[in-house]
């Protein structure tokens, strides 16, 4: 189909027999080269006149032959740039590309060619100087592995974390860059199988991690993580690396209260929203209860809690939630301080007596 379907045709080496012909769907470019220039500007002619739905039989165009395979170029699938040098400034991407990798570059920002790449499935974008995302990264939906290693990376936009990317990405590498907190969105990529977020200045891990189901490989080394959030708990990990961290010691004892008697009304309807499981939205609900909601903590007893709640941190072992465990720190330990919330006096007294008993 070419009516309506060329989105451009580039004719600056046709002298040379080389030409290109830019389709809209599929997104595919029809690379000519070792043309004949008559019959190559033929061509292009009838294919422009097609294009706006004019009849080609006037046309002296001359039959096709077959082409030889070694004629043939096969689509250019993988491209690896190491070097600024060698990174191209006027010569346009294959649209082809599956797998990119733009190393070394002194890159200081995503080019906008590149996303354009819909096939892509693998980016490398690591050491450069990238300082930001663009939203319009969501929209390479087929993209499975995001290395951004070794950036200036100060945040990862929530915007990304709803985007397309929640299907299909699998490896995101964030390691070596600047952030210091993951967006509550973050947990939505629920495709991920492996986070490196190592030599960062994380101050904590995104609150309902539980929900990464498909989370095989997590590694936060060297970061400044006081604990690890509650819903870590839920995590099922092969490998797990959080070396490095000045993890706080726990200390049961000494909670943190931020109970409210009598519960507020807001409280209590929180409560019975999450507990009961009632439908909400930003089109019955403000849009920063909604959020609210959705961060609600777990009591131990199962019970939701909002703003009222009693927060402590206890020692979990990390086997619980890894098969293979990286030292915590070099004295040999494997455990590390993760949040618990109790939603009454009650619910933490009764942890306090089985505590101290166990004690």
């Amino acid at each position: 189909q070419v009516q309506q379907n060329v989105e451009r045709l580039f004719t600056r080496f046709v002298e040379e027999g080389k030409a290109t012909v830019r389709l809209r769907e599929p997104a595919v470019d029809l690379c000519l080269s070792k043309a004949n220039v008559i019959n190559l500007k033929t061509f292009l002619s009838a294919v422009r006149l097609a294009h706006q739905g004019n009849d080609t039989g006037v046309l002296p165009l001359s039959p096709l032959v077959p082409a030889k395979n070694s004629d043939v170029e096969k689509p250019k699938t993988k491209m690896i740039i190491t070097s600024r040098r060698d990174y191209p400034l006027t010569k346009s991407f294959p649209f082809s590309l599956e797998h990119l990798q733009t190393s070394y570059c002194k890159l200081a920002r995503i080019d906008s060619r590149v996303l354009c790449l819909k096939k892509l499935r693998k980016l490398d974008l690591s050491h450069n100087h990238i300082k930001q995302l663009p939203a319009t990264l969501g929209d390479l939906v087929c993209l499975q592995e995001l290395d951004l290693h070794d950036n200036h990376l100060e945040a990862f936009s929530g915007a990304l974390c709803s985007s397309g990317l929640q299907k299909s990405l699998q490896l995101l590498d964030l390691s070596q860059n600047q952030i210091q907190a993951l967006p509550i969105e973050f947990c939505q990529l629920r495709g991920l199988v492996q986070l490196r977020l190592d030599d960062n200045a994380l101050l904590r891990l995104p609150c309902r991690i539980g929900q990464l189901s498909r989370l095989r490989f997590l590694s936060a080394a060297r970061n400044k993580l006081p604990f690890l959030p509650c819903d870590f708990r839920k995590l099922s990990l092969e490998n797990l690396d959080l070396f490095g961290n000045p993890f706080e010691q726990p200390n049961p004892l000494v909670p943190n209260i931020q109970l409210k008697i009598p519960l507020t009304l807001l409280e209590c309807a929180a409560r019975a929203t999450v507990n009961h499981r009632i439908p909400y939205g930003c089109h019955l609900l403000p849009s920063h209860l909604c959020k609210d909601l959705e961060v609600a903590k777990t009591c131990r007893c199962g019970s939701a809690c909002l703003s009222s709640f009693i927060q402590i941190t206890v020692t979990m072992n990390l086997h619980h939630v890894a098969h293979t465990v990286v030292l915590v720190d070099n004295m040999g330990g494997t455990e590390a301080p993760v949040l618990c919330y109790f939603c009454s006096l009650h619910c933490y007294s009764q942890f306090l007596d089985r505590h101290l008993q166990s004690n």
